[in-house]
């Protein structure tokens, strides 16, 4: 089966011959993988970035490939202190791990912390042909065989913070309302115009997100999230799919989700990710949302992949299998990137258990 059938199934409910799987890592970790795999040549591999040839990802025989144009690109630009084209500062983080040293970006300069910066502050320009050069290679080379997604993620909130500072805006929002509007409009116009180049250049799903759950509970309240978020969501939603109504919807939000995701359906969203197994419980959700969504991740990358052995791995995923992937509706994945600190035992037991465990076999697990 082509890999962009076997998610098309499985994105309308149908169970393919197995799950459809997509990984993604953090640079380091994509090094390693690199190495085990003895691939000595490679480009750099930045999670969201382009120029990125999907290799490793074809060649773990995954079914979704990605292609990213917005902020969410600047992570992971560097390995010392850089600002981006935003104006965003970022500074590199390290930690260390069994598995050696590695490295995050993290935010550390906003450059509309002081109001008068905002009215004269130019965002970079979504127009420029060079951002869709990956995306262009991507689908002329793969759409016939695998499903790609356009990557609009960090699409309103997120990157409104990153430019502004998340205490500021959050202060805004409740007390200066037109600031707020203001600064989260730079972002989602941005995103909407980068989403709907992907879709006229032939994306079949557009994947966009802001961080909205915190670990148990919502980051923001409902009320607050319907002032600011819902309606720009809706909006950004419906005209992507006045230009292909077969156009798949995904949202990313890590933590806890339940009191949004009536919206999410209501606005048109298609496909959660990464339900997030330490704050939801993916066998609920099923029960509650899985004629309405697909969801996309459940293997839990708190606990499970870097601290649990290579057999609970693969009892993680059959359980999934069994209860959020029944009849189809799930694209299995771990719930962030792979970090540094998983054993490539258990990365390898996630991978292999996917690929070998056909739906038609899955009563032979006990």
């Amino acid at each position: 089966m082509k890999h962009r059938d076997r998610v098309w199934m499985a994105l309308n409910h149908e169970e393919p011959d197995r799950c459809p799987m997509q990984i993604s890592f953090t640079p380091e970790f994509a090094k390693r993988i690199q190495e085990n795999l003895g691939l000595i040549e490679m480009d750099a591999h930045n999670p969201h970035g382009g120029g990125n040839t999907q290799e490793l990802e074809r060649k773990l025989e995954e079914d979704l490939l990605l292609t990213s144009v917005g902020w969410a690109n600047c992570y992971y630009m560097d390995d010392k202190d850089y600002t981006d084209e935003w104006g965003v500062g970022w500074k590199i983080q390290s930690y260390t791990t069994p598995f050696g040293v590695g490295h995050y970006t993290e935010i550390a300069k906003h450059p509309l912390e002081d109001d008068q910066a905002i009215a004269t502050y130019q965002a970079p320009d979504p127009n420029r042909p060079e951002l869709y050069t990956d995306s262009k290679m991507i689908i002329d080379h793969f759409i016939d065989e695998y499903w790609v997604v356009g990557v609009t993620v960090c699409t309103v909130f997120e990157t409104a913070w990153a430019l502004r500072g998340l205490e500021r805006l959050l202060v805004d929002m409740v007390t200066n309302p037109e600031i707020a509007d203001r600064l989260l409009d730079i972002s989602y116009k941005y995103h909407l115009v980068a989403a709907k180049k992907l879709v006229q250049l032939g994306v079949d799903m557009i994947w966009i997100g802001d961080d909205m759950g915190a670990q148990n509970q919502l980051f923001m309240s409902l009320n607050m999230w319907r002032r600011y978020l819902k309606p720009r969501m809706a909006t950004y939603i419906s005209e992507l799919k006045a230009l292909n109504p077969n156009l798949k919807i995904a949202y990313h939000s890590d933590g806890y989700l339940l009191p949004l995701i009536p919206e999410f359906i209501e606005i048109g969203i298609d496909v959660l990710n990464p339900v997030q197994p330490a704050s939801m419980d993916p066998a609920e959700l099923k029960k509650m949302f899985g004629n309405q969504l697909a969801f996309w991740g459940t293997i839990d990358e708190q606990h499970t992949l870097p601290f649990g052995t290579p057999e609970d791995v693969k009892n993680e995923v059959i359980k999934r299998l069994r209860t959020i992937g029944k009849n189809g509706g799930l694209i299995l994945g771990p719930t962030h990137h792979v970090q540094l600190d998983t054993p490539l035992e258990n990365f390898w037991a996630m991978v292999n258990t996917i690929r070998d465990t056909p739906y038609n076999t899955l009563n032979a697990f006990v």
